[in-house]
């Protein structure tokens, strides 16, 4: 399955979303909070019908570390509210976000997030509910998580040891860590979603994602080896930053298909 996230069409209405998405043979959406809040929950399952469109991730919850100044007690029930939602929608997965180590120790702000998680996942494996723990390069996101690699990924999945939680790959974030496809036989089994996004240089400061194919993210490479290690779920395209701000919804939209469309030809290809 191959999704567009809302964040690559911030500006659009939830509705101008889906329609543009379907219209281009994408089968799913990756749904950013914000719109759902404005649009309505009832509203986008009717229009998810309406679309055909799968809801490929809920994102996102987390902060539990009080980076974003909310207190770990309303970070949680936040989280289990979206749980609720997730179900609600269907969702493959809702994604989590550790929230930034915020002056904390960092083995305090690790058992803060593994205990914030026992609690949220009690709620999902009651709903059904996926949980994917993202990973965000310290260069773009220190202040969204402390949670930086797939190896710290890993370990906290295997500490608070739930079927319902696994992690999240961005290639942005981590794709060009030379490790990343070593590291992908032990991430498959735990991996409930696949973002792509690629980027000119590493990531410094605000989020800045070129078109997928244009920068040094490994793309094909990565794809590859998920093929080789029988990943078989859904993959989902995230375009945002200064590179790809001046260039019309439509036309990211449009080349993000054709890239999909001429790697997966070849990826598939024996």
């Amino acid at each position: 399955m191959l999704a567009i996230n809302q964040l690559s069409t911030l500006r659009w209405s939830f509705a101008e979303d889906a329609h543009a998405y379907a219209s281009r043979g994408f089968t799913g959406i990756g749904i950013y909070r914000p719109k759902l809040e404005d649009f309505g929950l009832d509203r986008t399952i009717e229009l998810l019908a309406e679309t055909a469109l799968a809801v490929t991730s809920l994102s996102w919850v987390g902060g539990f570390t009080g980076s974003d100044g909310r207190g770990f007690s309303d970070a949680v029930a936040d989280a289990i509210n979206a749980v609720r939602d997730a179900a609600n929608l269907q969702a493959g997965t809702l994604v989590v976000l550790a929230g930034g180590q915020n002056n904390h120790i960092r083995n305090h702000a690790r058992r803060t997030l593994c205990d914030a998680l026992r609690e949220i996942v009690e709620v999902a494996e009651e709903f059904g509910v996926r949980l994917s723990l993202e990973p965000i390069h310290p260069g773009c996101g220190d202040e969204w998580s402390f949670v930086n690699d797939l190896q710290s990924t890993l370990d906290i999945i295997e500490t608070v040891d739930s079927p319902s939680l696994g992690l999240v790959l961005d290639t942005y974030h981590v794709g060009m860590d030379e490790e990343v496809v070593r590291w992908l036989p032990d991430v498959v089994p735990h991996l409930h979603l696949v973002q792509l996004g690629d980027a000119r240089h590493s990531p410094l400061g605000e989020m800045n994602r070129c078109l997928l194919g244009d920068g040094c993210v490994p793309i094909r490479t990565i794809l590859d080896t998920l093929r080789e290690q029988e990943y078989d779920g859904p993959y989902e395209i995230e375009l945002i930053g200064e590179d790809v701000e001046s260039l019309s919804y439509e036309s990211i939209l449009d080349h993000a298909k054709l890239f999909m469309d001429r790697i997966t030809d070849r990826v598939n290809q024996p």
